[in-house]
């Protein structure tokens, strides 16, 4: 049965591609849409006249294209939009797949392309061919991709299509095909698009892969592509993840020695790693270069900056970021859990309480994300008794807690003095399943070294030295701050380890002057 809907696909598809007359356009009109790591990337250019009017219509054909009940044909909206007497154009067409394409309507977006291929509402160019060759590979893999880029009209297999087909098969994790490819348009004479790159270090990020990061920029300087500025952002996210600022700081040094522009992505890296660092100087400077880079209302570095002036404790400004974003047209969910989180994070406790109501009034209490953020809050102020009754309202909401709660809700019962309570949370927690992006991610570690600080002031050497190995891990035991904490366990409990030192060095944390103090004073207690 689906062989042969899969055969109609083909069959119906490759004939739309045939009946359409193809003409070459101008060398100067080709245009990059590549879909890259973190941001949609759209070098879009197009004919003035293929711009959509600017016509007074209440709902655009884009509107239309996603609100199409699941099952109804994509032909239906193109029908109600050119009944009103509105012609499709070009524009039209790159901003509903644009749109599709931020919201994941994969499925809807081949629909679109295979509609304009068929009914050619306008003469396809390379990025209507581009954009069908991504969607087809994304829902139907790399082989039916490779098929469609065969039945392509030739003049249209540039090194747009070729980019293009490199990252679609770069995305399905076929890397030695894209090698290939790539092998292929140097031998065609087709410039590699930087993105390509780009998406090659990502596949090679993890720390198994990493030892191939510089053999790609190699490759990449021996193709005459320059790194982009997304490129140097790519490098330091992957050192700002591994908590290497030293790592971090040398990127960001080839950067500017390339003049290479930082932007407002490149100091949302550079001001987040310095936050999480504790080297909060630092921090607050490069949280004023991404206020002067920042480019119209971008919600994403909003968001950062809210997380960055919680870290700064900040409320002023706090304030005036979360004034501009309720101004948006549309406030995510996301948006107020992290100014829950960061208003909590100074204090102000009564301020991230009037945004969880408002949350609740103007969202749908859907998630477990949702009920953590505010259940963190209460947990790091050690208000255990309004955690747990968020956490009863959780579950009363069909809302399933995850290991997060219970690593909050086990701090929580540490900071009311509830030590029994808390080793039993955290057992509790341990024996749900927790991937490793979470147990990598910051408030994870954040709250896990909290509960080692408490730890460490009661002189638990054992539990301190248990949860200081998820720590070591994720490579946030780098930071100096962390070590001293295990180290002031010891100290509290007595006990003499020589060893301690040593193991600081080798996991790859600086000794500081308080390092050494801890040291000597805990050499009073050798036997």
């Amino acid at each position: 049965m689906q062989a042969g809907a899969l055969l109609l696909w083909r069959h119906s598809f490759f004939q739309a591609i045939r009946r359409t007359v193809v003409l070459a356009s101008p060398r100067g009109q080709i245009a990059y849409s590549f879909y890259s790591f973190g941001t949609e990337t759209d070098a879009t250019y197009f004919e003035e006249s293929s711009k959509p009017n600017q016509e007074e219509v209440s709902k655009p054909l884009s509107w239309r294209i996603e609100k199409l009940p699941r099952r109804e044909p994509v032909g239906l909206a193109f029908q109600s939009w050119m009944g009103e007497g509105f012609p499709i154009h070009r524009g039209h067409i790159f901003h509903a797949i644009n749109r599709l394409r931020k919201l994941k309507f994969n499925k809807r977006a081949l629909e679109v392309m295979e509609w304009v291929i068929r009914e050619r509402p306008y003469r396809p160019k390379e990025l209507d061919y581009s954009y069908l060759l991504e969607f087809t590979t994304k829902l139907h893999g790399v082989s039916q991709g490779e098929m469609l880029f065969s039945h392509i009209p030739l003049e249209f297999q540039d090194e747009l299509l070729y980019n293009n087909l490199v990252i679609a098969c770069l995305d399905k994790g076929a890397i030695r095909l894209s090698l290939a490819y790539m092998k292929k348009m140097r031998e065609l004479g087709h410039p590699i698009s930087y993105l390509v790159f780009n998406r090659l270090i990502i596949l090679h990020s993890s720390p198994r892969r990493r030892k191939m990061i510089p053999r790609i920029l190699t490759q990449m300087k021996a193709d005459k592509v320059a790194r982009h500025v997304s490129t140097y952002n790519i490098l330091m996210k992957i050192e700002a993840n591994e908590h290497n600022i030293e790592g971090l700081i040398k990127v960001f040094g080839e950067m500017k020695q390339q003049e290479i522009e930082p932007n407002e992505v490149s100091y949302c890296i550079l001001a987040t790693a310095h936050a999480v660092a504790k080297l909060y100087t630092v921090a607050e400077a490069y949280v004023e270069a991404v206020e002067k880079t920042m480019t119209g209302n971008n919600w994403s570095t909003l968001d950062v900056l809210i997380i960055l002036y919680g870290y700064l404790g900040n409320p002023t400004d706090l304030e005036r970021t979360w004034g501009i974003v309720q101004e948006l047209p549309h406030v995510r969910s996301k948006s107020y859990m992290l100014a829950i989180e960061a208003f909590g994070r100074i204090g102000q406790l009564n301020r991230a309480e009037e945004l969880w109501l408002e949350t609740k009034s103007k969202k749908e209490l859907k998630s477990t994300e949702q009920f953590n953020s505010m259940i963190s809050v209460y947990s790091k102020h050690g208000f255990i008794d309004k955690a747990s009754e968020l956490f009863r309202e959780m579950e009363m909401n069909g809302c399933k807690a995850n290991a997060i709660t219970y690593r909050n809700l086990a701090l929580g019962c540490l900071k009311a003095g509830l030590l029994e309570e808390a080793l039993k949370t955290l057992e509790f927690g341990k024996g749900l399943t927790t991937s490793t992006r979470i147990r990598k991610s910051v408030p994870w570690l954040e709250t896990t070294f909290s509960i080692v600080e408490i730890f460490s002031q009661n002189g638990d050497v054992e539990n301190a030295e248990k949860l200081f190995e998820e720590l070591k891990a994720a490579n946030y035991a780098r930071y100096t701050f962390v070590y001293n904490t295990l180290i002031k366990a010891y100290v509290k409990a007595k006990v003499y380890d020589s060893n301690l030192l040593r193991r600081m060095i080798l996991g790859g944390a600086r000794p500081d002057a308080e390092t050494y103090s801890l040291m000597k004073l805990a050499e009073q207690f050798q036997t």
